[in-house]
């Protein structure tokens, strides 16, 4: 089978578009590792698409606000919790640096960067609104394949941010 030939462009024209791109964009920003970041989401969402379909899962004809509201308020402290609890600063150490405590259990932290990938993923994990992408997607995932295992997931994290806030509020009462 032949193929149609490609006309030839210069081997550095495609680096020359990229490093272009890149100046005018801002070179400090980590492109090709966002462009891996991203592609490893769409990877994952399409594994568990593919999944869901050759499983015979089927989607719900839609979420309960029950569930959407119990999701929102785990997918917030999941996203906190990777991203700024002390307790969970391991899973982040290869990607960041310590800086100093950010308040109540929580740490604030620089991302450290070898390279794009190293830098996009820190980046990501020091950003409780750019993981809550990946945990909201995570945990809706499990209402379709396991709706009760998550609804106990969603309802301990939603009752652990609500201890927060009660905990929040009790120390202000008492200043």
């Amino acid at each position: 089978m032949n193929r149609p030939e490609r006309p030839e462009r210069p081997k550095d024209e495609g680096t020359s578009n990229v490093s272009r791109i890149r100046q005018e964009y801002g070179e400090s920003r980590p492109l090709p590792g966002y462009l891996l970041a991203m592609g490893t989401y769409a990877a994952v969402v399409g594994a568990v698409a593919a999944v869901g379909r050759r499983s015979g899962t089927r989607l719900p004809e839609r979420f309960s606000l029950a569930d959407t509201a119990l999701v929102s308020v785990a997918t917030h402290k999941l996203s906190r919790l990777l991203t700024k609890e002390a307790v969970t600063s391991p899973l982040r150490a290869p990607f960041t640096r310590y800086e100093e405590p950010a308040g109540h259990a929580e740490l604030k932290e620089s991302v450290r960067a070898h390279n794009a990938a190293q830098h996009a993923i820190g980046e990501l994990l020091t950003c409780p609104f750019c993981i809550a992408v990946w945990a909201a997607s995570g945990m809706t995932a499990g209402l379709v394949f396991a709706p009760r295992l998550t609804r106990l997931v969603s309802t301990a994290l939603t009752a652990v941010a609500a201890s927060d806030v009660l905990n929040l509020v009790y120390d202000k009462l008492k200043s």
